[in-house]
């Protein structure tokens, strides 16, 4: 596998990594995008990982206990009250809209992205596969109705009025960190419709892709020739399972990520810069 990183290699490497990324989309346009949280650093929003691949803060909420613990919902909800307005308000960066401007010229096919924060639809991207849901709606676990973010939102400011203001340090998706004595008087939303458990449209750690999500990934991963990961260090399975499904069919795989990812021994090359950069640079050179 080949490595550039725009970090520490003279601007001379750094062109040779746009020739070969501009190399790679001329013979394989049709190539599947599979992103992850770097591409939405550069919009504000947290990562999960460092370059180690390491997972950054507090373990993951995981789904089971979600579902079977309200103080799990508790401490969840509250933190999302209180992160949820930063990435309500963040906004497409220049790595979200090179790649809508390098599909509507052709020079990529499908998009597959692990991120909750539907930035790529903002930007002009259509027929996005989001394999973690959108952070954007709500499920109620009973009656099974749909909901805006935004309409628990308004239900939890009104319940919670203590936290209005509460400052918190930014984590991925719409989180922020609490301390414990910010959780004891808080009050977890209701389903609007049935007073029933709502639970964000996500898929949690210890859940399951939906079935039927991870067969449209797939069959944009047969439809496409090859594979770019952008942003993501594909340490979940979920993602990690198209790029051995394109090395196993022999479609080359290859990434635009700082640091390690799972798949380093599967890649074809990968370039280490941030995204926001090379993206539009990659588009201007193709246009």
């Amino acid at each position: 596998m080949q490595n550039f990183s725009s970090a520490s290699q003279q601007s001379a490497s750094d062109d040779a990594a746009l020739e070969q990324l501009a190399q790679f989309l001329q013979r394989h346009p049709d190539v599947l995008l599979l992103t992850g949280a770097g591409i939405s650093t550069a919009s504000g929003i947290p990562d999960y990982r460092d370059t180690e691949g390491v997972r950054r803060g507090n373990a993951p909420v995981q789904g089971p206990d979600f579902r079977r613990q309200e103080a799990v919902r508790r401490r969840y909800w509250a933190r999302s009250m209180v992160g949820w307005p930063t990435l309500a308000r963040a906004m497409p960066n220049p790595g979200h809209l090179a790649i809508a401007h390098l599909a509507q010229r052709q020079h990529i096919g499908g998009l597959v992205t692990q991120n909750v924060d539907g930035l790529h639809q903002q930007a002009g991207s259509t027929a996005v596969t989001e394999l973690h849901g959108s952070i954007h709606g709500v499920v109620c676990l009973d009656c099974r109705a749909r909901h805006t973010r935004r309409l628990i939102q308004a239900q939890l400011e009104r319940d919670n009025p203590q936290l209005l203001g509460a400052t918190a340090t930014p984590a991925p998706d719409g989180d922020a960190l609490l301390e414990p004595s910010q959780l004891a008087t808080f009050h977890v939303p209701v389903c609007p419709r049935c007073g029933g458990t709502v639970q964000p449209d996500v898929v949690f750690f210890g859940d399951g892709v939906p079935a039927a999500c991870a067969a449209e990934a797939e069959s944009k991963m047969q439809a496409a020739s090859a594979l770019l990961v952008v942003g993501s260090s594909v340490m979940v399975y979920s993602s990690f399972r198209l790029c051995r499904m394109a090395a196993e069919t022999g479609k080359p795989v290859a990434a635009i990520n700082l640091g390690k990812t799972r798949a380093d021994h599967l890649l074809a090359f990968k370039t280490e810069a941030p995204a926001q950069d090379i993206l539009p640079a990659l588009a201007a050179m193709l246009d």
